[in-house]
């Protein structure tokens, strides 16, 4: 059950000058902020055994947002909000 590598990462700023030296653009929101909210809104791995990644983050206190998808043959994908407010988004590729 390894991760595999690091996909993508989704950060919201407030302008094209992206202003990374405030402590707030990288702290956790609140479990209800919208999609828009400043900093990091989304980081996604590549991993191995998605189902023992899903158990693994609950035991720390990460919830899954929605259900375990299938996307056609290709994947398994899902989200998990951690217990700052960040979105985890996991991905198996079906081989």
């Amino acid at each position: 059950m390894a991760i595999q590598r690091m996909d993508n990462v989704l950060i919201v700023v407030e302008d094209e000058l992206a202003r990374f030296h405030r402590p707030t653009a990288i702290s956790g929101e609140p479990k209800d902020a919208p999609a828009n909210t400043l900093g990091i809104r989304r980081i996604m791995f590549a991993v191995d055994d998605i189902e023992g990644v899903i158990t693994r983050l609950r035991g720390h206190g990460a919830e899954l947002v929605g259900s375990l998808e299938r996307y056609e043959d290709v994947y398994r994908l899902c989200y998990v909000r951690g217990p700052e407010g960040i979105i985890v988004g996991l991905a198996e590729q079906l081989r």
